[in-house]
């Protein structure tokens, strides 16, 4: 296996939990919260799809799938730009959305993603693409974030998913 592959094997198995986490959910079960400072399956899947789209157009030299009509589609309260990285609870409940809405803006940026994944070559994650940092952030390490977030995330939403189907 080589190391697209092994990135596309990674991000590829996103999409299916996913799609088990929102899909046949009304609006109101995506944005219900257990407590009023925790996350809504709306906003995680959003929030993973943002941070995804966001750092894999950000290597690839990219525009973000969230700018081929995403973002007018959301119609969200939010900065353009926004992809969650420190909301408020308040800006949490602000983040509501559709199961289709959710699947197929992830979809999109899920097969932007793997596109840019089957061009890598071993040596490609060596490249320091952030010197900010100390040490500096390789490709190797960014895509490794990338992985870590999408998958704590979309663990968080099936969670929630359980609550909300026991509800």
């Amino acid at each position: 296996m080589n190391v697209s592959e092994l990135m596309t094997d990674a991000l590829g198995r996103i999409p299916d939990l996913v799609h088990a986490s929102v899909d046949g959910l009304s609006d109101d079960d995506l944005a219900w919260r257990p407590h009023p400072e925790a996350n809504s399956i709306a906003w995680l899947v959003w929030h993973l799809t943002r941070i995804e789209d966001d750092h894999v157009a950000g290597v690839a030299h990219t525009t973000q799938v969230w700018d081929d009509g995403w973002a007018d589609r959301f119609a969200l309260p939010l900065a353009v730009g926004d992809h969650g990285y420190g909301h408020s609870p308040a800006q949490v409940a602000q983040v509501r959305a559709g199961a289709d809405l959710l699947g197929g803006y992830y979809d999109a940026v899920s097969a932007r993603t793997a596109a840019y994944l089957a061009r890598l070559e071993p040596d490609d994650l060596d490249l320091v693409i952030d010197e900010r940092w100390d040490p500096p952030v390789t490709l190797g390490v960014r895509l490794v974030s990338v992985v870590n977030e999408v998958n704590q995330h979309v663990g968080q939403a099936a969670y929630l998913r359980g609550l909300v189907d026991r509800r």
